[in-house]
């Protein structure tokens, strides 16, 4: 159960699964796949770079209080945040995509969340299968850079899909062992799932992310992928994210600046959530 005090949500009535036209979904995963994933990675990173430094500016900065009016009914819903790198105002709209918190939920569960957003995909690794990637067929092991068959077929996979809206700072789900990471450069194509229809996890296989092993007390690894897409400048992990460190629970281990996607194969599956669910940083996994 969650610790007394935390806010239990698996709904959220200011994101909803987007049913848009079957038409309209082909059309926007032609442009995002065969138009822009076809590009050059080096032209879509400075497209990406160009249109993500406008969030930079600092008239920017005036979008943000509609913004959270728009998206949140608690009108002290910036309270709970600090800006980044120590500032004492949110300078630019980036500076409210990589906000802090101000004090980290508590949990006395083990295991939790390690992000917020939109739970758009979660099945069993052997049952997901393949995907196909231009011409190549991939496996769920792809997503995490490992050898088919490296992750148990028993293992729960989670991709979840973080809005504009959403805290863009991705946490240790359980405490741990870092026994791996790897970068992986890819495409930077349109992460929105619902525009992928029947395989909403299709960006993770191609773009450009982190992968971060977290080896648990009982010798169990769980997988986390970060995924990066359009406008992400940078996916930074942070320092003390080394192989060999020891991690707790709740510990930052990456941000994003602005969109993303966070995948994650389990030993377990989650407690209290289903697919097309939201998810929040600290509640139970």
């Amino acid at each position: 159960m969650d610790s007394p005090g935390v806010a239990y949500h698996n709904s959220d009535p200011y994101f909803t699964v987007f049913k848009i036209p079957y038409w309209r979904a082909v059309l926007y995963k032609f442009l995002s796949v065969t138009f822009w994933g076809s590009l050059p990675s080096t032209i879509q990173r400075r497209v990406s770079a160009l249109y993500g430094g406008i969030y930079n500016k600092p008239f920017t900065k005036y979008i943000i209080a509609p913004y959270v009016r728009y998206y949140y009914s608690d009108p002290n819903y910036l309270d709970k945040f600090l800006p980044p790198k120590g500032k004492s105002d949110f300078d630019s709209f980036q500076d409210f995509f990589i906000r802090r918190f101000k004090k980290l939920p508590i949990n006395s569960n083990p295991r939790v969340w390690p992000c917020e957003g939109l739970l758009c995909d979660l099945g069993n690794v052997l049952e997901l299968g393949t995907s196909r990637v231009k011409s190549d067929l991939r496996t769920m092991e792809t997503i995490f850079g490992v050898k088919k068959g490296k992750i148990p077929s028993s293992y729960c996979f989670t991709n979840i899909f973080l809005h504009n809206k959403n805290y863009h700072r991705i946490h240790a789900p359980i405490s741990g062992t870092i026994t791996r990471i790897q970068h992986v450069p890819g495409d930077l194509i349109i992460l929105r799932p619902w525009i992928y229809k029947q395989n909403p996890s299709l960006p993770a296989f191609r773009n450009e992310r982190y992968n971060i092993d977290i080896t648990d007390d009982k010798g169990r690894v769980w997988y986390l992928s970060v995924v990066g897409g359009p406008a992400v400048g940078t996916i930074k992990l942070s320092k003390l994210i080394q192989v060999g460190n020891s991690v707790e629970k709740l510990d930052e281990l990456a941000l994003f600046l602005l969109g993303s996607t966070c995948c994650m194969a389990a030993p377990e599956k989650p407690k209290h959530h289903c697919k097309n669910t939201f998810v929040e940083v600290g509640t139970t996994y």
